[in-house]
């Protein structure tokens, strides 16, 4: 479950400014929706999905500048692309821990459903951001 951190921009608002908590509200209430998440199933679930969100992030934000910038050695090259290879290894097995939190707290029947909710939501703000 990749978080929303390449989704952002797809989601300002008519003025263009990305509020990040109203995207965060619309994502939960979505997920809650679509994956038919009980009150104390969200109460439960949502911090840690929250929690998650937040150390990917950071490891986005250092991946990100990584690769904005080009090295102009072989050495430096080699150095940036292992690095980006180890960001990208730490993301998925934080995914992969998170995944395990969650089905301490939600069957794995709705892990599964939050997961496809979460994507299906990122697409449909790719397409409304396109209309803008």
């Amino acid at each position: 479950m990749l978080v929303t951190l390449s989704f952002t921009a797809a989601v300002a608002q008519r003025n263009h400014k990305f509020d990040p908590a109203r995207f965060n509200f619309a994502l939960q209430q979505y997920i809650t929706r679509e994956a038919g998440l009980t009150p104390q199933q969200a109460e439960a679930f949502f911090p840690l999905y929250d929690e998650m969100n937040k150390k990917v992030r950071a490891l986005f934000g250092e991946l990100h500048n990584l690769k904005r910038i080009k090295p102009t050695t072989e050495k430096e090259c080699k150095e940036n692309l292992k690095r980006r290879d180890e960001i990208e290894l730490q993301m998925k097995e934080l995914q992969q821990l998170y995944h395990n939190k969650f089905m301490k707290v939600l069957p794995a029947s709705k892990v599964y459903d939050v997961i496809k909710a979460e994507d299906s939501f990122h697409r449909q703000m790719f397409r409304n951001a396109r209309r803008w």
